[in-house]
């Protein structure tokens, strides 16, 4: 599928993978779910096992086809964070100590502090720990080409 860019990013994200939310326009209205994904390129998300739409996928080499219910992407604007039961707002405060938090906010919300979700901390795209083809060396990493006393390794400006 390809999917359009948006016209106008929202560029501070309240929402975040690993939030519960609760579905408040569209087919799935009122129901809730996990955030699996955020697509920030086009004000989307992602929500685990809610927006189901068919896709039909051809037969290829080392997979089957048929028809396969996915998650399609909701626009952020037609979710909404919740809390304790009841769907709220999210603000952002610093505490005493100088954090910055997450807080609920609005008419019904009770202003507690809202935790960052535990699968934050683990990266989608683990850091490879083997350097690879392309990487430099640690010898030419660490080798000194520069002594500013002696004036050794000096560009001829």
């Amino acid at each position: 599928m390809g999917w359009k860019a948006a016209e106008k990013l929202i560029r501070h994200w309240k929402i975040l993978r690993g939030d519960n939310v609760m579905i408040i326009r569209g087919k799935d209205k009122g129901e809730s779910g996990l955030i699996k994904r955020v697509i920030r390129s086009q004000n989307r998300v992602i929500v685990e096992g809610k927006n189901l739409v068919k896709k039909h996928i051809k037969q290829g080499e080392g997979h089957t086809g048929g028809i396969f219910s996915i998650e399609a992407p909701l626009h952020v604007s037609n979710v909404q964070f919740t809390g304790k039961r009841k769907p709220c707002k999210i603000g952002y405060k610093y505490l005493e100590d100088g954090t910055k938090v997450r807080f609920a906010r609005g008419m019904n919300a009770s202003g507690a502090v809202i935790p960052r979700p535990e699968i934050l901390k683990e990266r989608r795209k683990p850091r490879p720990t083997s350097p690879g083809p392309k990487d430099t060396p640690i010898e030419h990493v660490l080798e000194k080409t520069y002594d500013a006393k002696a004036g050794i390794g000096m560009p001829d400006l």
